[in-house]
């Protein structure tokens, strides 16, 4: 199969990391998609964009033809991502790797803000994982970008 998924929490990410570094010859890419948990009162993902719309609106402070244009990063991202991922002949690994609730994640000293690995800034960030290391990323304002989920993909 060429797409293989793999899930992670904050508490799990290094051993399920360790597996997928054990198996990452097998792949021609391995990318990790760092996500934002899913908030169990809408079964979507918290991830910023959402909660600014309906603030916009309620306050009447943002153009309401811009606010309908936006949408919640990860929830616009994700299918995007699937969608390239999914249509590739090759093999691909992906790592979702969810970063925990708002709280957790606002917290600057989030392991995975602090790793000099990763250096995340915002969800969904999309990581081109090669040689134990970060070969290339897609930060949250564009990992729904088809063009450069390719570009990333292709090493460019």
């Amino acid at each position: 199969m060429p797409l293989t998924m793999v899930d992670a929490t904050v508490s799990t990410f290094e051993g399920v990391l360790e597996k997928f570094r054990s198996e990452a010859s097998k792949n021609k890419a391995n990318l990790i998609l760092f996500l934002a948990d899913k908030d169990p009162s809408t079964s979507l993902s918290w991830c910023p964009g959402g909660n600014l719309e309906v603030e916009g609106i309620l306050n009447c402070s943002m153009d309401v033809r811009k606010l309908w244009k936006r949408q919640n990063d990860c929830v616009r991202a994700e299918p995007v991502i699937y969608k390239k991922l999914e249509a590739s002949s090759d093999d691909i690994a992906l790592l979702r790797a969810y970063v925990g609730d708002r709280p957790t994640w606002r917290d600057r000293k989030h392991p995975w803000r602090a790793d000099a690995r990763f250096k995340l800034t915002g969800v969904p960030t999309l990581i081109y994982w090669e040689n134990n290391g970060v070969k290339g990323r897609l930060e949250d304002h564009e990992a729904h970008l088809e063009h450069k989920i390719e570009a990333l993909l292709s090493g460019k």
